[in-house]
C-alpha cells in the first residue's frame, strides 16, 4: 500500500504571525452505512491497550501546547486543564508534574483506577470523573482541553455537541490539543466513531488560531500491533476572542 504524507503547518511559539486559510461552510452529518460490517460498533480492548502503552511519554500535541503557554510570560497563577479521555494518565501525569490543576475524565472505571494507583501524581492538583462523552459537563474558564486520541470514540451524533462544549469551556486564549481521524482512516468505517475531511477540520477550527495542524495519511500499526491505515489530524489551537462555534 503506498504511503502519502501530508505536510504540516506549524506556527512557532516565538512568532506572532497568524495562519489564515480560506474555509467554506460544510454541513457535517454522520455518513450512512450500507454494509453490515460498517454498522458494527468499534470495541477496543481497553485493559490490553492500557498495558500496551504503559511507560509511554506524553503526546507531542500536549507538549507543544504547554510550550505555547510557557512562552506567554504574562500568564500567572495555576493553570487549569481538562484531560478528556485521560486513559491511564500519560498526559495527566505530565500536566501535574508541571504544576497544572487537572480534571481527568474517562468513561472507563479501569482508566481512573490505574491513574489513581500511579505513584507519580500530585493528588492535591487532581480531580477525576467517570462519565461518557454525551453526558459530560465541562467546567468554565478552562485553560487547556487535552483530548489526545479520545475524540474519535465519541459517537457521530454526539460529536457536534461535545465539540461545542469544548469550545465554550475554554477561556479566550485557552487551547485545545488532540487528534481527530480522517475519512481515509481504517476506523472510519465504524458507525460508532466520528471522522472528518480536512475541509471539515478547518471548519471546526474556525474559532481558533491554528498553532499546529499536522495531517498523517499512511499505513501503520496500532498500539496492540494490529495493521491499520492511519489518517490523523494532530492539532494545537488557541481560542480566538469573540468567536462562534462551527460544527
Amino acid at each position: 500500500m503506498p504511503t502519502k504524507l501530508v505536510m504540516m503547518v506549524i506556527a512557532h511559539p516565538t512568532n506572532n504571525f497568524i495562519i489564515k486559510s480560506q474555509v467554506k461552510t460544510i454541513h457535517f452529518m454522520p455518513e450512512s452505512r450500507n454494509s453490515e460490517s460498517e454498522n458494527q460498533v468499534f470495541k477496543r480492548d481497553f485493559p490490553a491497550y492500557y498495558n500496551a502503552v504503559v511507560g509511554r511519554p506524553p503526546r507531542d500535541t500536549l507538549l507543544a501546547a504547554i510550550a505555547r503557554f510557557e512562552s506567554e510570560s504574562s500568564t500567572t497563577g495555576t493553570r487549569f486543564a481538562v484531560d478528556l479521555g485521560c486513559g491511564e494518565g500519560r498526559d495527566t501525569v505530565e500536566m501535574l508534574r508541571q504544576g497544572w490543576r487537572v480534571l481527568a475524565i474517562d468513561s472507563e472505571q479501569e482508566a481512573i483506577t490505574r491513574l489513581l494507583s500511579r505513584q507519580d501524581i500530585n493528588r492535591q492538583l487532581l480531580e477525576t470523573q467517570i462519565i461518557r462523552f454525551e453526558e459530560v459537563i465541562l467546567p468554565e474558564s478552562v485553560d487547556l482541553v487535552n483530548a489526545s486520541f479520545a475524540l474519535p470514540f465519541c459517537r457521530p451524533e454526539h460529536f457536534p455537541s461535545l465539540w461545542e462544549k469544548i469550545v465554550l469551556s475554554l477561556s479566550f486564549g485557552g487551547r485545545f490539543c488532540g487528534q481527530l481521524i480522517g475519512d481515509r482512516d481504517s476506523w472510519a468505517i465504524h458507525a460508532s466513531m466520528n471522522h472528518h475531511t480536512s475541509q471539515h477540520v478547518e471548519v471546526l477550527l474556525q474559532p481558533f488560531e491554528i498553532e499546529m495542524l499536522q495531517e498523517e495519511d499512511h499505513p501503520g500499526k496500532t498500539a496492540l500491533g494490529e495493521d491499520k491505515h492511519w489518517h490523523i489530524f494532530h492539532i494545537v489551537a488557541r481560542k480566538k476572542p469573540y468567536t462562534q462555534v462551527q460544527g
